[in-house]
């Protein structure tokens, strides 16, 4: 049966990021920048040390701080959630000043260079002063809607990085939630690591015209990143060349979150009444033990991370989303939906005479079967394995993590996967 969430029938609110990089600032604006963030830091760290752990605590001590009011505001509701809800013990001397969504103040016009501008709020009366955002392109429509009243800021972030500026602005939004169609088509999506993504649609229980995007690229970052960080941490590198760098990896690997997350969508968009089927990894970490090696690679991949962003592209969309369980779902047969085994690596073997199954591409066997158990009445597996088929090197898991491989054996099913 299908576990996890639906998405509604009317609408539903969806909260997203603006990132806005400052255009270079004058000396003067500079300086006041810099002032803002570092009185804020130092605010925020007396708040912190002293424990206050409610807003009128938190009040008395940042009241004597020549900070805006905004930002003040800011502190009231963060200080006390820093223990209560993130458990912090101490605090990283780089955090962003946040400021409140009364600092959301947005200006536009066509005839500027940076057609949208910001006002920096400052302390005292008459300070505040604006300054040109170079937006990213793919938000300007959001940008527009936050003027228009279309959507509403939340909290705003400011952060310097050595010689830039950045402005996080988090909006909210409404969005028409799709209806359930009368005969959906089920595209499954397998997330993993060699195969990022992986995704099969059902038509009458036949999996269509498979995708898949490659891994290679976002495993070659994380094993660049490992090694790099290590060696600058070994080497007593400056802070900010390792932070530098580590914001380097990262803003690569969003980039391949973001482009993979939209062609998955944009692969479902071909189908007509389709619903995107994701595994619920609520619990996958602790159901999983590949060995150390594996793990430590599977905690180092963001799978909600991807997934999550597969989900705010589909209802920005219009494609209804569903969660359904995670288990075996590499080491089931999509057809019969019993075991099965995996004598090589990119190959799934159904070894039972009654199904028509004998190989199929283990990858797209996997999202046939996330796709197949949104059907309420289409999951007959235990829910145990017969013997664990993983590799027991680490090389494998779960969800697929295996480089592709064409077997030498023949396999009637491989044509059925790519056929329509």
């Amino acid at each position: 049966m299908c576990v996890g969430r639906l998405l509604g029938s009317v609408s539903e609110t969806v909260t997203k990021t603006l990132q806005a990089t400052l255009a270079t600032p004058t000396t003067g604006k500079e300086q006041r920048l810099q002032r803002l963030l570092d009185t804020y830091r130092d605010a925020l760290h007396d708040a912190f040390d002293a424990g206050a752990n409610t807003m009128s605590a938190v009040n008395d001590i940042v009241t004597p701080y020549h900070l805006p009011y905004q930002a003040k505001d800011a502190l009231k509701s963060y200080v006390p959630k820093l223990r209560d809800t993130y458990n912090a013990e101490e605090l990283d001397d780089e955090h962003p000043a946040r400021l409140v969504n009364r600092a959301a103040t947005f200006d536009h016009s066509p005839e500027r260079d940076h057609g949208f501008v910001w006002q920096v709020p400052q302390p005292g009366r008459g300070t505040n002063f604006w300054i040109p955002l170079q937006i990213n392109p793919e938000q300007e429509s959001l940008w527009f809607d936050l003027l228009d009243g279309d959507a509403t800021a939340g909290e705003l972030r400011l952060q310097r990085h050595r010689t830039s500026w950045e402005l996080h602005v988090t909006v909210e939004y409404s969005v028409e939630e799709p209806t359930e169609p009368d005969d959906p088509t089920y595209i499954g999506f397998d997330v993993g690591e060699s195969a990022l993504i992986t995704g099969c649609a059902l038509k009458r229980d036949v999996p269509r015209k498979p995708m898949l995007v490659s891994g290679s690229r976002a495993r070659h970052l994380r094993k660049e990143m490992h090694t790099t960080l290590k060696r600058l941490q070994e080497r007593d590198a400056a802070q900010w060349r390792i932070d530098e760098r580590f914001e380097h990896y990262q803003n690569a690997l969003t980039d391949i979150v973001e482009k993979a997350s939209r062609e998955a969508v944009e692969y479902a968009r071909q189908f007509e009444d389709a619903v995107i089927v994701l595994e619920d990894l609520s619990y996958i970490r602790e159901y999983l033990d590949y060995g150390k090696w594996m793990n430590r690679r599977l905690h180092n991949w963001a799978f909600a991370r991807l997934q999550g962003r597969i989900e705010d592209k589909a209802t920005e969309a219009g494609i209804r989303v569903e969660y359904v369980n995670a288990a075996y779902t590499s080491q089931t047969c999509h057809a019969c939906g019993r075991l099965g085994r995996r004598d090589e690596q990119a190959e799934f073997v159904c070894p039972h005479d009654d199904c028509h199954v004998s190989e199929f591409q283990a990858d797209i066997n996997a999202a046939a079967n996330i796709a197949r158990r949104a059907n309420p009445w289409g999951e007959s597996v235990r829910w145990e394995p017969g013997r664990d088929d993983s590799p027991r090197d680490g090389s494998a898991c779960d969800s697929a993590t295996v480089p592709r491989e064409t077997s030498e054996k023949s396999s009637q099913m491989r044509l059925a996967a790519d056929s329509d």
